[in-house]
């Protein structure tokens, strides 16, 4: 399997990494760093590709990659003070009341 080549991969799998590219583009990720970190989380999750109805087939994933998120975050906000963090959630409720006029 040459580098690049997904006809491992099962069709979840490919939705999968097609969701999570789409994920952060909308954050503002570049398309092909987007599509680098979507198949690396495939990766992490499933350990590459599968034979669609081979090995693959019925072998639950510890989702490694979706359990991670939680254990970094929060260290930054822990260090700023309590005027600091409220003042940043005063600032998002207002961006988020702005932007649902905007959509609405």
């Amino acid at each position: 399997m040459s580098q690049g080549d997904k006809s491992k991969y099962t069709d979840k799998q490919k939705r999968k990494a097609e969701h999570i590219a789409d994920s952060y583009e909308s954050r503002g990720v570049p398309e092909k760093e987007a599509e680098a970190r979507a198949w690396a989380t495939v990766n992490k999750d499933d350990g590459g590709g599968k034979h669609p109805g081979g090995s693959g087939r019925a072998k639950s994933t510890g989702h490694p990659a979706a359990h991670k998120g939680g254990k970094a975050g929060g260290a930054a906000s822990s260090q700023r003070s309590a005027a600091d963090r409220s003042a940043s959630a005063k600032k998002a409720a207002a961006t988020r009341k702005a932007n649902a006029a905007k959509a609405g």
